[in-house]
């Protein structure tokens, strides 16, 4: 055998392989692996030209990949006005006001990121905007993208006052007497978003890149983009990755979730099918479809099949919204089913998990059982009676690791109002493993970190990591933890599944690609409670450092 371009030595491998076997050495040539075995396996395959990479005990893994992520707004969000790093309403005004003044000749204050925790009941108010932006309009949403903080200048820009009603698919925050307060929910944002200045391609563009090379800092290697196609003040990513294919630049491996318009129904899917033709470039397809079913439990918005209580143990009368009426989500998964699509859902509440599970059923009855993948993402509550179902019908379980704890949101905003049992009920994953349904990871990011290991240390500890934690809490439902190797498979070779690439990638096997990342540490070999604390040194795609830290 010729020599090999990159060798690794002398550290362990996780192969997260079927046997999830171990290894000290892994030769790569023309991108792709050529051995992997003992560091006597490879000794013949080093030549003069060949870079050896010595671990000396770090660790080796396939390259992390991310089952649900928005590179493209996360990208955004690090050009506009990032609230993402700081955790209270002063800090966010004193951000905003030196934004705002940085950026005199901008229209409108576009960013976002807040935690909704930092504010009474989750909702910021115009009148404390007004005192740091009074000149022009802003446009800030939460870092979940559910609800978005505006002033009193977008406010009349959009001619919203007390008279105007909430769309149906949305809320708009109100004092007694039904005046505006300066948080939208869900489909309210659109009443502001419609009005914003188009988000040129060449920004799109260089919010791709820009995302990319942050995932590359975390090891990801490959992801599936939760949302393209026209969606909020976003602009279309499809778009974006194909020009960035194009030029050369996608160093990624990217599937694209097609937004599916929720005002629309199954009249708009010859436009999904032309956009999966329009969408593929390079290293990225446009093969899912994205399917947002409700909301966030936080805003009382997430589809439940009980009533949230009023945080007192007594039941009110919403119980969320379902934002497809089963009656056109049921033909739709259908028809896309029969066209090839894989669905991609967002479900927070135990309903809108039970709509999307009823909707698959729906389509394995119309078309029998396909290889499509379909996958629901978030479940944050889960109906006990539905955690078999995931394995009945193939449907793969994408967890948000990272937020499966207790932390501020979970204790002020979610458990109160869930109350029993459903609090009891969230991010099910050990029963879900234990079901023997496929478990797949992504990051939500920019809604939170895309640092896989972060995730990881929570899915194993069900307790976040010192620095992702705003206390000192207990572990959140112990009992629903998953191993280590269990949550390493699931961010590598689970999530390569779920995105048609585990023919080619997620496992380190002679043969695939050499898209590969060394950690500075052996996690193994360090307490459980000490995995957030490894960090990514090097990413490779195909062989070749995208990431150097």
């Amino acid at each position: 055998m010729p020599h090999a371009d990159l060798v690794f030595t002398g550290g362990p491998v996780f192969t997260a392989d079927t046997v999830r076997s171990r290894a000290s050495a892994v030769a790569v040539s023309g991108g792709r692996i050529v051995a992997v075995g003992s560091d006597d396996d490879v000794r013949d395959l080093v030549g003069p030209s060949t870079e050896v990479v010595d671990l000396h005990g770090r660790m080796l893994v396939p390259g992390f990949q991310d089952a649900h992520v928005h590179p493209v707004w996360g990208g955004l969000d690090l050009m506009r006005c990032d609230l993402s790093q700081h955790e209270t309403e002063p800090d966010y005004l004193e951000r905003i006001a030196a934004y705002a003044a940085d950026h005199p000749d901008e229209e409108w204050v576009l960013g976002g990121g807040w935690s909704m925790s930092a504010f009474p009941g989750g909702t910021p108010t115009a009148a404390s905007l007004d005192r740091v932006v009074p000149d022009r309009p802003a446009f800030l949403p939460n870092r979940d993208g559910h609800g978005a903080w505006v002033n009193s200048a977008a406010l009349r820009l959009a001619g919203i006052d007390r008279n105007t009603p909430d769309p149906a698919d949305g809320r708009i925050e109100r004092d007694a007497d039904g005046t505006p307060t300066g948080t939208l929910h869900e489909g309210a944002m659109s009443l502001v978003n419609r009005l914003l200045p188009e988000t040129s391609l060449e920004t799109l563009t260089e919010a791709v890149l820009l995302g990319q090379q942050y995932l590359h800092s975390y090891g990801v290697t490959a992801w599936q983009d939760a949302i393209v196609g026209t969606y909020g003040d976003a602009g279309d990513a499809g778009l974006a990755y194909v020009s960035a294919a194009n030029a050369g630049k996608l160093t990624g491996r990217v599937v694209g979730a097609i937004w599916w318009d929720r005002t629309r129904g199954i009249e708009q899917i010859p436009d999904l099918v032309a956009k999966r033709d329009t969408y593929r470039a390079g290293r990225f397809a446009a093969t899912s479809i994205k399917i947002m079913q409700d909301g966030v439990a936080e805003n009382f918005t997430a589809s439940m099949l009980e009533p949230y209580c009023d945080g007192h143990g007594h039941f009110t009368d919403n119980s969320g919204i379902s934002f497809v009426d089963p009656a056109v989500l049921n033909p739709a998964a259908a028809e896309l089913d029969r066209l090839g699509f894989q669905l991609h859902f967002h479900a927070i509440g135990d309903r809108a998990v039970r709509e999307c599970l009823d909707s698959v059923e729906h389509a394995i009855a119309a078309n029998g059982r396909g290889d499509h993948r379909h996958h629901i993402a978030h479940i944050q509550v889960v109906h006990p009676e539905d955690v078999p179902r995931f394995r009945e019908l193939g449907v793969a379980a994408n967890m948000q690791s990272l937020w499966a704890a207790l932390e501020p949101q979970m204790v002020e905003l979610t458990l109160p109002f869930l109350g029993d049992p459903r609090s009891a009920w969230q991010y099910p994953f050990g029963d879900l493993m234990r079901a023997g349904a496929v478990l797949v990871a992504g990051s939500d990011w920019s809604v939170s970190t895309p640092d896989p290991l972060a995730a990881i240390h929570t899915a194993v500890n069900r307790k976040a990591a010192p620095a992702y934690s705003d206390g000192d809490y207990e572990p959140f439902l112990p009992e629903q933890a998953i191993d280590l190797a269990t949550s390493l498979t699931a961010y590598t070779a689970g999530s390569a599944w779920v995105n048609h690439l585990d023919d080619v990638t997620g496992t380190i096997e002679v043969g695939k690609y050499a898209d590969l990342v060394v950690l500075d540490r052996d996690p193994f070999a360090h307490p459980a409670d000490e995995i957030a604390a490894t960090r990514v040194e090097q990413t490779f795609v195909e062989g070749e450092r995208v990431y150097a830290a």
